[in-house]
């Protein structure tokens, strides 16, 4: 089973395991990706339809957040939110340097912004099997990139199945948005952050100190933390719902429904 209970460490945003833990759970997570995208051992990465599928659910989350990545105070958070979090950013360079100096990481980086990485994880892990299982559904039709359309994704979603995986993966989304909000309230974090900025080079973790760093600044820059977050993750419930009940227009564009 790819997620059992085990695993479920969604809980209070404000609640900080301590770091010899995260730091085990950041080392099964990253096993857990490389598995999932490892052509070799996942046949499903080899479909061309793969790549064109997350280009085409990037160009559906921009469209379906616009008003938000045209407000001042919700852009950069929206941004973070497209590329880093649920679109199709390339993950790899951040969990290689992880699984260089796993030990590292727990001495320079807070238990806080060490759960976060473990939730950003688990959500690319997630992201990434549910994308296959789709890709393999639009192959199996014989639909490439240019004929991926609502109908098409809608029935692919359909097919690939798994609702309670699909919840969990906004659950997820909800727990980083949620815990950065927290983190960017408590001022010694941000100090810790920027204190870490020089050892996380020299340790060969950059990429994931950027990572941390943008998200932190993005959600700093929101006015309200969880109405923004209840706006994104209700949507995508919503959006789940209407795929999986087979809906006309499951992301509200109306009859201009080309993505």
């Amino acid at each position: 089973m790819l997620f059992g209970k085990k695993h479920d460490t969604a809980g209070s945003a404000g609640e900080t395991p301590g770091r010899h833990w995260v730091v085990h759970r950041i080392g099964r997570l990253l096993g857990m990706n490389h598995r999932a995208r490892d052509p070799e051992i996942e046949a499903r990465n080899n479909l061309p339809i793969l790549s064109g599928l997350q280009r085409w659910q990037s160009r559906r989350l921009a469209r379906s957040y616009d008003d938000l990545l045209q407000a001042p105070d919700s852009q950069a958070a929206t941004r973070f939110f497209l590329s880093d979090l649920y679109g199709d950013h390339d993950v790899s360079l951040r969990d290689r340097e992880m699984e260089r100096v796993m030990p590292m990481m727990q001495r320079i980086l807070p238990p806080a912004m060490l759960m976060i990485a473990a939730d950003a994880i688990e959500l690319a892990v997630l992201s990434h099997a549910l994308d296959l299982r789709v890709a393999e559904q639009l192959a199996l039709k014989g639909i490439d990139e240019a004929g991926i359309d609502v109908r098409s994704y809608a029935a692919a979603y359909r097919a690939a199945g798994h609702r309670r995986l699909r919840q969990r993966q906004i659950r997820r989304i909800e727990s980083v948005g949620l815990a950065l909000g927290d983190a960017v309230n408590q001022p010694w974090i941000a100090r810790l952050l920027k204190l870490a900025r020089g050892p996380a080079r020299l340790a060969g973790l950059h990429e994931l100190h950027r990572f941390l760093e943008r998200g932190f600044d993005s959600f700093g820059q929101l006015h309200d933390v969880p109405a923004f977050m209840s706006r994104l993750c209700g949507n995508e419930r919503l959006v789940s719902e209407q795929l999986f009940a087979g809906r006309a227009d499951p992301f509200g564009f109306g009859r201009d429904a080309i993505v």
